[in-house]
């Protein structure tokens, strides 16, 4: 495909979402506008819009070409994946049942605050600070690998810089979310959303039509092929697709980096009531199960498609590259279209929601927006601003340290390093929630450095002498060892007031 069609696309693309932003944000822009839209989003809307934010860019390439990889020694992944996603589902009902009435009867802004009624100061500003590191990090990541497919495949033509492609993508997401926040990006990721799933439906429409089949038989195809494999149920030490671990794992991942993560929870936090939250979460994860069906399908056909037309995917690369290189080389025009309009919504649906959430962590938990007599003041929306402003330059800097690294592995590392900092996040709330006993606040800060460098630790050089290898369940065991350490340094005391007010148990 052409460079400048590609490009035409995303002028218009982008557009669409300023001029949305205008509309939604012409009449207030106030602070309670930006962290919580005002507290009146409509469930149907926030729930169908957490697609695209829970669904990366990352995702919508990584997965399904991913179904074809196999790690040493083994068989091919498959749709293996679809394990993790029935632990996610599990994750999202515990959410909606248990921490959103916890949240909600606190009336939070940010969820961290939480963590200050309960433990004390140092605890919250933890939680807090854990939460800043790691979503900063993690979007950074998604924008960076997303990033490089731009540039490939478009800025390339033109000798642009890549520090030009990420500023310019960066500025544009700053310009529609800076002012409306919250409320322009529920409105932007439900328009982001329809793309995403129209992109994916519509990718095995062409892919299907491309072999000749009708998609009925592409699907028939699917499920009589081995890609359509889920369960593993073989070797649970040495393999970590092993089905006990993707499911627990997808539960606790699910729980830490959703329902402890205040960017998909701002949205929840933004409807009327309880009821409606609980609505939004239980929408969400059915239409989440079914959208990833839909990814492990696309994978499927983009290796059968490749198999046909002689494409050799070591060639490539790497299979992250499978489907960009298909849709944009060889369906045409339309599908390659199509294509862009998928991974752009869903790379800056998860961008823009992750900048706001970063803005109002840090202007409730930090600068104690919540905290003052009045949270709309002028001169503290221009403070907001600012803040807002100072973290897309943050990401940018954090996406050319990738850059400048230039090696897959280290910054794989360095993403799974974030990823461990939310095993804290699941130790601290759950023995908030599940026990009585007050912390030792002054020791929390160091218990959420050691836990996760201990299990960083062993995973790096005890795990590699045994037969053990671990997958997503390493977040259940650096969450239990920080709940047994705080338990460690609690000496026993019981709190009252906290429990008597909002309870220990929801």
């Amino acid at each position: 495909m052409s460079p400048i069609v590609l490009l035409s696309f995303l002028v218009v693309y982008f557009g669409i979402l300023l001029s949305v932003a205008y509309f939604t944000s012409r009449k207030t822009a106030d602070n309670s506008t930006f962290f919580v839209a005002n507290r009146n989003a409509k469930w149907y809307m926030v729930a169908f819009g957490m697609i695209g934010t829970a669904l990366s860019g990352v995702t919508f390439i990584s997965v399904p070409g991913d179904i074809g990889n196999a790690p040493a020694g083994l068989q091919p992944n498959n749709f293996s994946y679809f394990q993790f996603i029935l632990g996610n589902a599990i994750g999202f009902v515990i959410i909606a049942y248990v921490l959103l009435p916890l949240y909600y009867r606190m009336q939070l802004t940010s969820i961290y605050t939480y963590l200050e009624e309960r433990m004390g100061h140092k605890s919250y500003k933890s939680g807090a600070m854990i939460f800043l590191i790691s979503r900063t990090i993690g979007s950074a990541f998604r924008l960076y690998l997303v990033a490089i497919v731009l540039q490939r495949y478009i800025f390339d033509a033109w000798d642009v810089p890549f520090i030009v492609t990420v500023a310019v993508c960066l500025l544009l997401i700053w310009l529609y979310t800076n002012r409306g926040g919250l409320k322009t990006i529920i409105i932007t990721d439900t328009l982001q959303t329809t793309f995403l799933v129209s992109a994916v439906i519509l990718s095995i429409y062409f892919m299907a039509d491309g072999m000749g089949w009708s998609v009925g038989e592409a699907f028939e195809r699917v499920k009589a092929s081995s890609y359509s494999t889920i369960f593993v149920w073989e070797n649970l030490l040495g393999d970590t697709r092993h089905v006990l671990k993707h499911v627990i794992g997808g539960i606790f991942v699910t729980i830490a980096m959703t329902g402890l993560d205040q960017d998909l929870m701002q949205k929840n936090l933004s409807m009327k009531t309880i009821g409606e939250a609980q609505k939004n979460m239980m929408t969400f994860t059915g239409v989440f199960v079914v959208i990833n069906i839909f990814f492990l399908c696309v994978g499927a056909l983009l290796y059968f498609y490749a198999e046909a037309n002689g494409i050799q995917i070591a060639d490539l690369g790497k299979s992250d590259y499978l489907y960009p290189e298909i849709a944009l080389n060889y369906l045409g025009i339309v599908p390659g279209m199509v294509f862009m309009m998928g991974l752009t919504a869903a790379t800056f649906a998860t961008t823009d929601s992750a900048l706001t959430a970063l803005t109002t962590s840090y202007c409730v938990d930090f600068l104690n927006f919540n905290k003052k007599a009045n949270p709309n003041d002028p001169r503290l929306v221009r403070q907001r601003n600012v803040v807002h402003f100072a973290f897309s330059i943050v990401m940018l800097l954090v996406i050319l340290l990738f850059h400048v690294i230039n090696d897959e592995s280290v910054v794989s590392a360095i993403f799974k390093v974030a990823g461990y900092t939310y095993g804290p996040l699941l130790g601290l709330f759950s023995f908030g929630i599940l026990t009585r006993y007050k912390v030792n606040d002054a020791a929390v800060p160091y218990i959420c450095i050691l836990s996760p460098l201990l299990i960083y630790l062993l995973a790096l050089y005890v795990l590699p002498y045994t037969n053990y290898k671990i997958g997503f369940e390493l977040i259940v065991y650096n969450g239990l060892l920080t709940f047994l350490l705080l338990g460690i340094t609690s000496r026993g005391k019981k709190i009252d007031g906290f429990t008597q007010q909002h309870g220990n148990k929801v």
